[in-house]
């Protein structure tokens, strides 16, 4: 057992740091950019929902499923205190296998979970294994894991990629299924020096190879690469600046263009010609750019901001991801923790929880939400209900939103999100206008050596991936580790 004063200094380690790149610290408005670079229009639309959303519907739990037993997405003291939480709650989901570190210290999962078959065959995963670095080093983890998944009901770790950026990627680790890379920019909550590293992992994914580590992002925290694996985005929020990397010779990377957007997560296009910012700034939201000068690899290019989105409830975007479903387009987005009163991005189960929506681009000039996805711990009029939860209290967690994914981004069915306290959820969108909850996996809670800043708990906080042969869905938990979990009952249409 850990003495009360190593607890407490580690606490103190986590929570400012956290703190910090949640907040942001830059006072730019919701697409300002830089004259240099840029050319934009500062016009910010609304979407005017109010902030009393109800909760997304929920389908039926069949065989084999734990419900939860009071709010969606409630984990009680009372579940703790009955095992209910200790034995975990599913709905429609089975795990199949993992990788947990038992009585963790530190923090063992990350924010992303990457899948990619190389062309001989081999399916591997990866994901970075600490939420702050280097808090995984307590718990003899490091880097960005390399697993051979050729058995998923018992992953084999190949590597540890241990070069700058792996090491501490933050939000930042993305894998090009078109060009077989792999590549992160050393970042943490508030900003990283900006190491670029990328990863050839075309030839075996489970030994990947790289080619280039320098330090042209600039500064780090989060990232975006082009499909095709050719264009690297470092974005970092905190210093409103966003900068391009010519990797398509990845042994050589080479700047293309900066400039002075608060971008959070971003997400490209199909063809590298539009650029999908979950921004943050004096107004959070989602921002358009025309990025096609960049793509195109002109001279001097210049990038057009197309429009601005926010809504009534919005915390901290995080990420949005362009699908389309049935030829239409739109936005995946998540925004991240809940907000506080009076403005604050980051509160200590805030009033205002962000969560996902879905966001027509049809007219990309005037983007509209159609709807929303989140659970009953997320509504504003239960907020003080839930107040007391064990891990509710933390402002970097509690009852929130983190990351979402799809398997496709043509006619996906499913939604997938990391909800912290509340684990997995799995929505079907193939009514994007009416959402429903098909499916959730709440792990089952492990001890914990430290039980600071938040009591034992699920932590899901990263971006999960997909198998859609075999309807698995991979992600890992802050302070357990990496989890592959089936879609069953034919839930995920």
């Amino acid at each position: 057992m850990l003495k009360s004063s190593k607890r407490y200094a580690l606490t103190a380690l986590v929570v400012p740091g956290l703190l910090t790149g949640c907040l942001g610290g830059n006072d730019s408005p919701l697409g300002t950019t830089s004259s240099a670079s840029a050319t934009s229009s500062n016009q910010v639309q609304r979407a005017n929902d109010g902030v009393n959303i109800a909760a997304t519907p929920q389908g039926e739990c069949g065989p084999g499923s734990k419900e939860e037993t009071g709010l969606q997405g409630r984990v009680s003291q009372a579940d703790h205190d009955a095992g209910r939480a200790a034995a975990g709650f599913n709905c429609n989901m089975q795990m199949v296998g993992s990788f947990v570190v038992p009585n963790t210290i530190g923090t063992v999962g990350g924010f992303k979970v990457e899948r990619y078959v190389d062309k001989k065959g081999n399916d591997c995963a990866y994901f970075d294994s600490t939420l702050l670095y280097p808090t995984n080093l307590l718990d003899r983890q490091q880097g960005v894991s390399v697993f051979d998944m050729k058995d998923p009901t018992k992953p084999v770790k190949t590597a540890s990629l241990i070069t700058p950026a792996m090491l501490s990627p933050h939000e930042s680790v993305v894998v090009s299924q078109e060009g077989g890379i792999l590549a992160a920019v050393l970042g943490n909550p508030a900003f990283g020096p900006g190491i670029v590293d990328v990863y050839d992992i075309s030839q075996d994914c489970r030994k990947p190879v790289l080619k280039s580590s320098t330090p042209l992002g600039v500064f780090g925290h989060e990232s975006g690469l082009s499909p095709d694996g050719k264009t690297f985005y470092s974005a970092s929020p905190a210093t409103s600046t966003l900068v391009a990397l010519d990797i398509s010779n990845p042994s050589l990377p080479k700047p293309l263009w900066s400039g002075n957007y608060p971008s959070h997560g971003l997400s490209l296009s199909a063809d590298g010609n539009r650029a999908y910012l979950a921004a943050m700034g004096n107004t959070n939201g989602v921002i358009i750019l025309d990025v096609s000068e960049i793509q195109a690899r002109k001279a001097n290019p210049q990038v057009r901001q197309i429009s601005a989105l926010t809504w009534d409830t919005v915390s901290i975007p995080q990420n949005a991801i362009p699908i389309t479903i049935k030829g239409k387009p739109y936005l995946v987005e998540v925004d991240e923790y809940s907000g506080g009163s009076g403005g604050s991005p980051v509160g200590l189960n805030g009033p205002l929880v962000g969560a996902a929506r879905m966001i027509d681009i049809s007219d990309e000039t005037r983007p509209k939400v159609v709807s929303n996805m989140r659970l009953e711990v997320h509504n504003i009029a239960n907020r003080e209900t839930i107040a007391n939860d064990p891990g509710a209290q933390n402002p970097t967690g509690g009852y929130a939103g983190h990351y979402c994914n799809v398997p496709t981004r043509v006619d996906p069915t499913i939604v997938a999100c990391s909800m912290i306290l509340s684990g997995l959820r799995v929505f079907d969108i193939r009514d994007p206008a009416n959402p429903v909850e098909v499916a959730y996996y709440n792990a089952p809670v492990q001890p914990r050596l430290l039980t600071l800043p938040a009591p034992a708990s699920n932590w899901a906080m990263s971006s999960p991936a997909f198998v859609p042969e075999r309807k698995e869905i991979w992600y890992t938990d802050g302070y357990q580790g990496f989890f592959v979990v089936k879609v069953i009952n034919d839930a995920w249409k």
